[in-house]
């Protein structure tokens, strides 16, 4: 069986790829590797072999993940639904948050963001497909989010983050990332600054690239099948 040491290797090729084939620079598009229901071991692995930015999507899962490999200076990003009732530990021990959609949620964060620590990068989540069904802030009130995020202490504002509409093809994939990259591009000619779009996973990422990608999400592909029952 194919390990995750591998599965690395292979997917960090295609990342490079798809970078080059767009015309960019491998090293402007970060692998975030999202370990959900994926066990402890893996992750050890992965960060052996040079990952250092780990994504998850439940925070008491999250938790147990930061404590056990908190030897090895990896970077957490928390890239699920952020309840009210969890901010503190997210602000306490993540470096990063891409599903922001509500100005309470970044005021709460920021005033739990311990003193000691730099501030917590946050990534707008936008409803790109305009999804009844998922969250994200829609388009239009976007810029007065953005700013007033940006001006909140103890928090970075990064960019913004998408889950687009399955399609099947790469040209199909790419109208809804060039869309964010063009919000983000608005946001920045607008004075707030904005350098990331987190946006793939791993049935889209080299559109995601083609469009502008600079964090791309990448799970299964790296770690194998997730644990569906691990607690979480």
């Amino acid at each position: 069986m194919i390990g995750v040491t591998e599965n690395l290797r292979k997917i960090r090729d295609l990342v490079a790829k798809s970078a080059v084939d767009a015309q960019r620079e491998p090293g402007t598009v970060k692998l975030l590797a999202v370990s959900k229901k994926q066990p402890v071991d893996k992750v050890l692995e992965a960060a052996r072999c040079g990952q250092r930015d780990f994504g998850e999507n439940f925070v008491q899962e999250g938790l147990l993940k930061i404590t056990a490999t908190s030897s090895e200076d990896l970077i957490w990003h928390f890239i699920g639904h952020l309840q009210s009732n969890k901010t503190q530990a997210v602000a306490e021990h993540f470096d990063w948050v891409h599903t922001i959609d509500q100005l309470k949620t970044a005021e709460r964060l920021s005033r739990q963001r311990p003193a000691n620590l730099s501030p917590l990068n946050i990534c707008l989540q936008v409803n790109i497909d305009d999804e009844v069904a998922k969250s994200g802030v829609d388009a239009a009130a976007l810029p007065e989010l953005a700013q007033a995020i940006a001006e909140l202490p103890n928090l970075r504002f990064r960019g913004l983050m998408c889950l687009p509409e399955y399609k099947d093809t790469f040209d199909a994939q790419r109208p809804a990332f060039a869309k964010l990259r063009t919000l983000a591009k608005s946001l920045s000619a607008d004075g707030i600054d904005t350098d990331t779009l987190s946006m793939g996973m791993s049935g889209d990422y080299a559109a995601a690239i083609a469009e502008g990608a600079t964090i791309i999400r990448v799970g299964t592909a790296i770690f194998g099948p997730r644990i569906v029952d691990q607690r979480t």
